[in-house]
């Protein structure tokens, strides 16, 4: 990605959040049958509505990272809020193994701050991620 700036009449900015949340008690919720697809499905859904660019979005089996552009006027938690709550929502009603669980994300988070790294350096941390297990 190259330094694409955000415009409005009154701000110019760069602002790039690294995500990654993970399933409560770390449940490997991805290896059932088209999660995974309705989780990014439902996520570029919920970015296309807040305005957030996404420039890399992975789930492994247990955990689901996400590397976002977003404009200044969103927090982080305010993102957070809004994607597990909705995923949570959605996910847990489609899905019968998923309904049974109290609540399908841990209050945790991790957020970072990223500077502007090539999407090479994504894939191949992504990647390595993956071959993990």
């Amino acid at each position: 990605m190259k330094n694409k700036y955000r415009r409005t009449q009154t701000t110019v900015s760069f602002i790039n959040y690294h995500f990654i949340f993970c399933p409560r008690y770390r449940r490997k919720i991805f290896d059932i049958p088209s999660v995974e697809d309705n989780f990014k499905c439902l996520v570029n859904d919920i970015c296309g509505e807040m305005n957030i660019e996404i420039i890399a979005m992975e789930c492994g089996r247990d955990y689901t990272y996400m590397y976002l552009n977003c404009p200044p006027t969103l927090s982080p938690s305010t993102i957070m809020k809004k994607l597990k709550d909705t995923t949570s929502k959605v996910l847990r009603n489609k899905f019968d193994e998923l309904s049974k669980m109290p609540s399908l994300w841990t209050k945790n988070y991790f957020v970072s701050t990223a500077e502007n790294i090539s999407n090479e350096t994504i894939k191949k941390y992504m990647e390595s991620q993956r071959t993990r297990y």
